[in-house]
């Protein structure tokens, strides 16, 4: 399958058909454990990919109201208005590649391994434009060979470390409260904008 072809259609079709294995219907205990540091509740945040958004349910439920939940299928987001009441202006329908706005956090949780590698210094590059200066792309990255024929595509640390470098000041550790099914295979990020 092409790049190009893990558009609107396909994701969508894999949230009407429940081929969602990567939902944990939870917050994932990294990102939650990230999100708790957090103390400034007026930052504006995006959360790219997000599917059914447990992490964005959660920061909003905390009070952080400039949440951006993105998604290029409607459907998740649908279910996200309807079944939690999450606010119209909080839920964007968009390809990411071509979303606008300015952020101080993006966090990353399993969208960047949905992507086809191709996309990978496409990505790396948009998500550089999308923070404001001093902003931070943080969340994990699988540190492990996966699918190389359809998502999640894998990676390990060597190649984030050269992707990202050009562009953010990087700290890449281990990930130690992964859950269980991820544990070991996971790399906890915070990259800030240079």
């Amino acid at each position: 399958m092409q790049a190009n072809q893990y558009n609107d259609a396909y994701w969508t079709e894999r949230w009407k058909t429940g081929e969602t294995q990567w939902d944990i219907g939870y917050p994932s205990t990294p990102l939650k454990e990230y999100i708790d540091q957090l103390t400034n509740k007026n930052m504006h945040i995006l959360l790219p990919g997000a599917g059914n958004a447990w992490e964005g349910i959660y920061l909003i439920e905390q009070g952080f109201t400039n949440t951006i939940i993105l998604d290029i299928s409607p459907e998740p987001l649908e279910r996200l208005k309807n079944q939690y009441n999450i606010p119209a202006k909080n839920l964007v329908h968009a390809d990411y590649f071509e979303h606008n706005g300015q952020y101080d956090l993006i966090l990353e949780q399993t969208f960047f391994c949905a992507l086809d590698p191709s996309l990978r210094k496409k990505y790396v590059e948009k998500t550089h434009s999308l923070l404001k200066p001093g902003g931070k792309l943080a969340g994990v990255l699988f540190n492990a060979e996966l699918n190389t024929d359809h998502p999640p595509f894998g990676g390990n640390q060597k190649e984030y470390e050269e992707l990202f470098k050009p562009c953010f000041n990087m700290r890449i550790e281990n990930c130690y409260n992964s859950i269980k099914p991820r544990q070991n295979r996971e790399l906890f990020i915070q990259f800030a904008k240079k």
